[in-house]
């Protein structure tokens, strides 16, 4: 997969690290959602598996999608929660997922549609060090839940 159009730090360069994030978002992506943050309130996102758009991040006011037993809490980007299905969760655990943006138009549901940008997500696979300090993801990632030491930005 190509590089993000915007790098970010690699989050792991530094070995010390305690936590390694599993989404973080690129420069582009977090000042685009602290318009749509301006603009919304609260926001929460979603990583789509498919259908009507795509497999593509979602971008909704917080509460808007609701999630639950069946959904996986992977961090925060921006200082909102980002979460996707258990199911393909458990084809992407071995990867970080860095959320971008480019031109274009997003998801018919996603706040970013009306923006002339869409949210993107980009991925890596973890390093076999990385894997071994990640933590778990929230189990359960009910509509405004947080992991306790949710950064990823």
């Amino acid at each position: 997969m190509s590089p993000p159009t915007n790098p970010v730090e690699h989050p792991s360069a530094d070995p010390g690290a305690a936590q390694i994030p599993r989404v973080l978002a690129t420069p582009a992506a977090l000042a685009l959602i602290e318009r749509l943050a301006a603009r919304h309130g609260p926001l929460m996102f979603h990583q789509s598996g498919g259908c009507c758009d795509g497999s593509a991040p979602m971008c909704y006011p917080a509460g808007e999608l609701l999630t639950g037993a069946g959904d996986v809490l992977l961090g925060q980007i921006g200082g909102h929660p980002f979460s996707m299905s258990r199911a393909q969760f458990d084809y992407w655990q071995h990867t970080q997922l860095i959320i971008d943006v480019v031109p274009g138009r997003g998801g018919m549901f996603s706040l970013e549609g009306p923006e002339g940008l869409r949210f993107l997500t980009r991925s890596r696979l973890f390093t076999d060090a990385e894997l071994a300090r990640l933590e778990a993801p929230v189990e359960s990632a009910a509509a405004g839940s947080v992991p306790p030491e949710a950064g990823g930005e």
